[in-house]
């Protein structure tokens, strides 16, 4: 296994901002966006100028946006994210006509139901700084498609992931003809990553599972580092309908001999993850008993925190992302990585602390708690379930304190949508319901039907359009001088967020 290197580099990307940039999760989304730039002249105009920022824009060259408009349109032929035959007997034929490319190099997989992208982004960062070769791989994108699978904490190029599907695309069709199912449009994505990893090559790869666990496309690797977030109810008609029942489909990426990270979970979920580190001879390491949160502060830009690890405590580590959740990622990071490395077991000692608060000062999380305009300051985060939508609540509520704050939700009609509104109703002093392109989005009328019985009728404000509500929500939040302290939060679905970026002007 490698050894950590601490690392001599300056980490090019820090905050220039008062408020560092904080930048997570989106399903597949209609390629065309025109009708929402279009609509967003007003909105950008009154945006101020755009900061710079990781998630990247549509490709510049007009021959190389076309073929990535064609490998987009491609992939949305095939089976959608939450169209699933739970079988990874389709993964796996890719990998071995691919030469099983997902075997080239260590990994860290990463299961649960809040938290896996942040999470993800950390441990790469973390690796990252110690001079390890990082492959990221992560679902859903906030803006692209291209960002969901990274190369040395970078969104892969739109020239390189059209040739790396163009490169697998013969094997697919092999893999297609042979199969009752022709492959998913993520079980493609994750032949992808797995085959550029291997390409790159990649020291380590760093893997979120799409959804659950054991069926999961991505758990065709073998890694020897398992981190498994909180889980909460999510996806209950494919994965279950209790955190116990959920657990046991997550639980199947734990591996013979692996170290388990295992962030706080409910009582039932953490019995089910134990029971299954027993039978294959895991070790475990668990929040709140063998590493966890020290001491945890509010700081411009983010918060100042002093994390036990599994070798030992780091103190006065700056993580520029909001909320109490996003300290407990921190947590499952370290010890994630500490894990990879041997810490705590193969080896004393801890890892290298000027390197650690390199990685994390340098973390970013699109559309998590993420500021995209001031006056009214506009925040955007991607919340989809009762769970995150607490979280956040709270994260808004610590770091932000506005005297007066402005939903914008858009989310899809599979989710809990009652839950997330009724954790955002204490925070919101009213809400502009409103629906995003993809086909899975709630209708605005429903979700309105939904809100009234939440909020009351004279809170809820109905705006089919994006763009529309953006502007009433905004306009809402300037009405009166008395609130000048007031603020707008856009969430609800990744999709929406991400088509809220683009409205602001965030490229």
């Amino acid at each position: 296994m490698s050894e950590p290197r601490p690392s001599d580099r300056h980490d090019a990307s820090e905050s220039d901002d008062t408020f560092a940039e904080i930048v997570d999760e989106a399903t597949q989304r209609d390629p065309d966006l025109a009708v929402i730039e279009a609509g967003s002249r007003t909105l950008r105009t009154a945006s101020g100028p755009v900061q710079g920022d990781e998630v990247p824009a549509r490709p510049a060259d007009p021959e190389v946006e076309k073929a990535l408009r064609a490998v987009e349109q491609e992939l949305a032929g095939r089976w959608g994210e939450t169209k699933l035959e739970p079988s990874v007997a389709r993964i796996a034929a890719l990998m071995d006509v691919l030469g099983e490319p997902q075997h080239a190099y260590p990994s860290i997989h990463i299961t649960g139901t809040n938290g896996k992208t942040s999470t993800a982004r950390m441990i790469e960062a973390l690796l990252g700084a110690f001079d390890l070769r990082t492959g990221r791989y992560t679902s859903p994108h906030v803006q692209s498609i291209t960002e969901r699978i990274s190369l040395d904490g970078s969104p892969m190029e739109a020239e390189r992931f059209i040739e790396t599907y163009n490169d697998i695309k013969p094997y697919v069709e092999m893999v297609d003809a042979q199969q009752p199912y022709r492959l998913s449009f993520f079980e493609v994505l994750t032949g992808m990553a797995y085959a550029a990893f291997a390409d790159a090559p990649v020291d380590v790869a760093v893997v979120e599972v799409g959804m659950g666990g054991s069926w999961d496309a991505t758990n065709v690797i073998d890694s020897s580092v398992a981190v498994v977030t909180p889980i909460s109810l999510d996806h209950t008609d494919r994965l279950g309908s209790t955190p116990a029942e959920i657990a046991v489909e997550k639980s199947g990426i734990i591996k013979q001999g692996a170290t388990v990270i295992l962030a706080q979970q409910p009582v039932d979920a953490a019995q089910v993850m134990l029971k299954k580190a027993v039978e294959v001879d895991a070790t475990v390491a668990r929040e709140g008993m063998e590493f966890g949160i020290v001491a945890r502060e509010i700081a411009v830009g983010g918060q100042l925190l002093k994390l036990r690890g599994l070798g030992g405590e780091y103190e006065e580590v700056f993580l520029p992302l909001y909320g109490a959740h996003q300290a407990h990622n921190a947590a499952v990071a370290l010890a994630a990585v500490e894990a990879f490395f041997g810490i705590g077991a193969e080896r004393p000692g801890s890892l290298d602390i000027d390197t650690i608060r390199r990685a994390f000062a340098s973390v970013r999380s699109p559309g998590r708690l993420e500021v995209v305009r001031s006056s009214p300051t506009v925040v955007l985060d991607a919340a989809h379930n009762p769970a995150g939508a607490r979280a956040t609540a709270d994260g808004l509520s610590e770091a932000f304190g506005f005297s007066r704050l402005i939903g914008v939700v858009g989310a899809s009609g599979d989710k809990d949508v009652r839950g997330l509104l009724e954790a955002f109703e204490p925070i919101c002093a009213e809400v502009v319901v409103t629906q995003n392109s993809s086909g899975r989005a709630m209708d605005a009328d429903e979700l309105a039907a939904v809100a009234v019985e939440v909020f009351g009728g004279d809170r809820v404000q109905v705006e089919p359009r994006l763009d529309d509500a953006l502007e009433a929500a905004i306009t809402l939040a300037e009405e009166e001088d008395e609130y000048a302290g007031a603020g707008v939060l856009v969430t609800g679905s990744v999709i929406t967020v991400g088509e809220a970026r683009l409205l602001l002007g965030r490229h």
